[in-house]
């Protein structure tokens, strides 16, 4: 990619401006390398990984675009242990083909899901009962201020739900991750409803991790949260809001707003909160699927995705995105939060 190329061409949403420099490093040395480089020259740096939590303003990026292209899986065994070490660049979904195909568990549920293995411990990506703080047992960072490779254990990663210490600073850049998974021949107990009633089994009890992944697609394509060119409502960044968690007294002013015996979904949170449907409030605030006209336009499967159906910009995306949050704050008095970096922009 050329300096002065869009980074839409790099994003599943489609969207962003041009970066002034985009450097490819397809090595953990070359990552350091480059963000090195850019460092002592006082060069912003913006990493690309498979860019499917970017919204990139349409201005673009002014410094350099590390593209990160690291390739590898180290593999040590231990009985029914099995840690895999990754290179920040390894697509994810291939890396969970792989690791079900191997016969092993512990983030089956995870498949489907795009981008690269290095961001998954920047959003403590997760899906369907199962997150990737479960398995990881060491990130191998960049410490830019430090100019040290370090490894950090699970406690200094600082994950709670869809969040890191990786995620509001850019002191670290992700050079490989460690998982632990079990090479058992059943998947860890199954969490989500959903998902369960796709497998044909109970709430808590288990599936070959074969099937829950083969199940998991099925869930995910339905939704149009499995990238596809040919499906217009593919062309997002998932799922745009994170569920919204809620301490006691906000979920009592939220229940104050509700008609008297309105049934919601939600489930317990960690720290004693509540955690709320975001689809579920979108919908009930007159977002419907399809929601919009023109360019950018709710997915026609799933509320949570804003899509861009051809030529949008940032800003359009953006425009619909606010009055989604607007509207969901306005008839219930919660705010969403943006599960997406927004680089250069602000919602």
């Amino acid at each position: 990619m050329r300096a002065g190329s869009r980074l839409a061409e790099l994003t599943t949403l489609r969207v962003g401006g041009p970066a002034a420099r985009v450097v490819t490093a397809d090595t953990a040395d070359g990552i350091v390398a480059a963000v090195r480089e850019a460092d002592a020259a006082g060069e912003p740096v913006l990493l690309v990984g498979g860019g499917s939590n970017l919204v990139v303003a349409d201005e673009g990026w002014p410094g350099v675009a590390v593209l990160l292209r690291s390739r590898g899986v180290e593999t040590r065994r231990d009985g029914d242990r099995v840690e895999l070490t990754v290179q920040a660049g390894e697509p994810w979904d291939d890396l969970v083909a792989r690791a079900v195909a191997d016969g092993l568990a512990g983030i089956e549920c995870l498949a489907g899901i795009p981008g690269l293995a290095g961001a998954t411990p920047v959003q403590n990506v997760g899906a369907y009962g199962q997150e990737v703080a479960e398995t990881i047992t060491a990130v191998r960072v960049w410490d830019r201020p430090a100019a040290a490779v370090r490894d950090l254990p699970p406690a200094a990663c600082g994950f709670a739900y869809r969040d890191s210490v990786f995620k509001h600073s850019d002191r670290y850049v992700v050079l490989a991750v460690t998982f632990a998974l079990a090479a058992l021949p059943l998947s860890a107990p199954i969490r989500y409803a959903e998902l369960a009633r796709a497998l044909g089994v109970a709430v808590g009890e288990q599936a070959k991790p074969g099937e829950v992944r083969d199940a998991v697609l099925g869930l995910r394509r339905a939704k149009g949260m499995v990238l596809d060119p040919a499906d217009p409502d593919t062309a997002s960044v998932g799922s745009f809001f994170t569920n919204p968690v809620l301490a006691p007294a906000g979920l009592a002013a939220f229940e104050a707003r509700l008609p008297p015996a309105t049934p919601y979904p939600s489930w317990p949170a960690a720290g004693g909160g509540t955690k709320l449907s975001a689809a579920w409030l979108i919908e009930h605030s007159g977002f419907g699927k399809g929601y919009g006209d023109g360019r950018v336009r709710l997915s026609t499967k799933h509320t949570l995705a804003v899509t861009n159906r051809g030529g949008a910009s940032t800003e359009e995306v953006l425009a619909l995105a606010r009055a989604v949050r607007d509207g969901v704050r306005g008839r219930h008095g919660v705010t969403l939060t943006p599960e997406p970096l927004l680089v250069g922009v602000s919602l």
